[in-house]
């Protein structure tokens, strides 16, 4: 079973490594050092729940409903728009007393954007229910396809963990207004880059 859960867990690090906006949000959480336990938990259980439903062999869904992929795409789009929006004026506004005093959002405005971050990115269906999903079938037995979803379902607990909690490691460089800016510029450009490439796709 170790290959399987091997194979598993690599498929699912490779796919979730590449800095997302749901990757770039838990590690700017992570800098905050606040609530950071539990966004990891719901990003990784969220993929829990979408990677056990692809390599259930529910992918046909997207089939079943064509439209799906757009309506997805159309409202993840807008979603980071809005949000790259949001930290390029913070960038713009420079008011960073409540960041670098360790301020947040609270717990159900930052899980609300953490689930939006996950459940609105079409890009997650296709890499759960589509990637992960199709790399399963080849192991027809119950026990090895198990193993396999078990793997993959570890590399997401692993790798949202050590970024929200690794994050912290970069504190000693984030304790002035200017690196808070540069960052929220670098955030807002990722997330209006990600938006053109759901709509230009």
């Amino acid at each position: 079973m170790l290959g399987p859960a091997l194979t598993g867990f690599l498929t699912g690090f490779s796919l979730i490594l590449a800095i997302g906006a749901q990757n770039a949000f838990v590690l700017r959480q992570g800098l905050l050092r606040t609530h950071v336990f539990e966004l990891c938990l719901l990003c990784a259980l969220s993929d829990a729940l979408l990677i056990t439903a692809g390599v259930a062999g529910f992918g046909a869904i997207t089939a079943a409903l064509p439209m799906l992929p757009t309506i997805m795409t159309l409202g993840g789009a807008a979603f980071l728009l809005v949000y790259g929006a949001l930290r390029l004026k913070a960038a713009w506004d420079g008011d960073y007393h409540m960041t670098l005093t360790g301020g947040s959002a609270p717990l159900a405005a930052t899980l609300a954007t953490g689930a939006a971050f996950t459940w609105l990115n079409p890009h997650v269906y296709l890499d759960t229910l589509g990637l992960v999903g199709a790399v399963s079938t080849q192991y027809e037995a119950l026990g090895p396809k198990t193993a396999f979803g078990i793997g993959a379902v570890t590399a997401s607990f692993v790798f949202f963990f050590s970024l929200g909690y690794g994050a912290r490691l970069l504190a000693p460089v984030m304790t002035s207004a200017r690196a808070w800016r540069w960052l929220d510029i670098g955030i807002g450009i990722v997330m209006w880059a990600l938006a053109a490439k759901l709509l230009l796709s």
